[in-house]
């Protein structure tokens, strides 16, 4: 597990293995928030390329509103 160091401005530079396992570009968007004391990131993509990431979800385990049936 890599570590990174945080500078005095509040930047990290994430280790290049990491970098390009998950193919990360300079200029993209990447969504920050924090949960259950951890830091989460989340890459923000187009619309277009959102459509679909949903197919063969099983939604028979989901609760849903009567009118939504």
């Amino acid at each position: 597990m890599a570590q990174v160091t945080i500078t005095p401005e509040f930047h990290i530079v994430l280790p290049e293995d990491t970098r390009e396992a998950l193919k990360i570009r300079p200029g993209e968007k990447w969504e920050v928030f924090h949960f259950d004391n951890q830091i989460h990131l989340v890459r923000v993509l187009p619309m277009r390329e959102m459509r679909g990431f949903l197919k063969g979800l099983d939604t028979s385990t989901f609760e849903r509103d009567p009118d939504r049936l």
